[in-house]
């Protein structure tokens, strides 16, 4: 009798969900996915106008930013703390690629964008996924769907009118769907919903400071970070930042450049009228 184990799928209930959140909320800004890559890809520290040359459709103003903001999370370090001095990726920043490597997959079998650079394809995924609470809800919809969204707001421990909102916007996502098109109609996970597990996984791995021990200096916290999000669509960034980068010059395709993938499926069920409402 074989004895062969195969390899199991991290579970999306078996994850913290804050801590999950957490994590992805530090790497949500805009650019820091490109900018920790274009760190990753030198090998060494690098002054924000070098990091800039390499990013040609962002300003050198915005990755100076950006950067400052990743030196106050964590995500790299300086040698000297004065303005000019060069950025380097810190241990924690260094660990991220797991993370990137789980989200670029993710993204890669589950969404349709098309033929996108690599960085741009995982901030894109953290965008949908890094909002407070919708990881409880995902949980709750994998362990139970389907579900109407009442039962939903219980089971994750949230306000109604909250958790209407939240489903709206991980339905616009891709990410739940509703099972009619009924005011009441249940919500599912999509087949993107249910993938989940590797990412949520990852995601926790690297929050947690054991995990990036390995490394030469130890990692800040992830746990503590709260971010808040404005509502503005992901629809309109995400346009922008294609438009820019078909007018930009090549970023390094090594680093950035994914093929594309055959795209999921929403389950049959639901596919027809999943919608998300407009008038709520």
């Amino acid at each position: 009798m074989s004895t062969n184990a195969q390899p199991t799928t991290p579970q999306i209930g078996s994850v913290d969900a804050q801590r999950v959140e957490d994590a992805l909320s530090l790497i949500a800004p805009k650019w820091t996915t490109w900018s920790a890559q274009t760190l990753a890809q030198h090998g060494g520290p690098m002054r924000a106008r070098d990091v800039a040359a390499r990013l040609p459709f962002v300003s050198e103003q915005l990755v100076g930013k950006r950067l400052a903001q990743m030196h106050a999370d964590g995500l790299v370090t300086r040698a000297e703390d004065r303005h000019g001095a060069p950025y380097q990726l810190s241990a924690l920043g260094e660990s991220l690629s797991s993370v990137h490597r789980a989200l670029s997959d993710w993204s890669q079998t589950n969404l349709s964008l098309g033929k996108v650079a690599g960085a741009e394809r995982v901030e894109d995924a953290v965008r949908r996924l890094h909002l407070r609470h919708s990881t409880a809800v995902i949980q709750v919809l994998d362990a139970g769907g389907p579900m109407r969204f009442v039962h939903i707001a219980e089971e994750a421990g949230l306000d109604n009118s909250f958790t209407r909102y939240r489903l709206n916007r991980l339905q616009a996502d891709g990410l739940v769907a509703r099972t009619g098109p009924r005011h009441g109609d249940p919500y599912v996970l999509t087949d993107a919903g249910r993938a989940l597990g590797p990412v949520y996984a990852a995601a926790e791995h690297w929050s947690n400071p054991v995990a990036t021990r390995g490394h030469s200096a130890p990692p800040a916290p992830v746990t503590s970070v709260t971010r808040t999000h404005t509502g503005v669509p992901l629809r309109s960034d995400g346009i922008r930042t294609t438009a820019a980068l078909r007018r930009s010059a090549a970023a390094p395709s090594a680093l950035f450049s994914h093929a594309p993938q055959p795209q999921p499926r929403v389950p049959a069920a639901v596919t027809a009228q999943s919608a998300p409402s407009r008038g709520r």
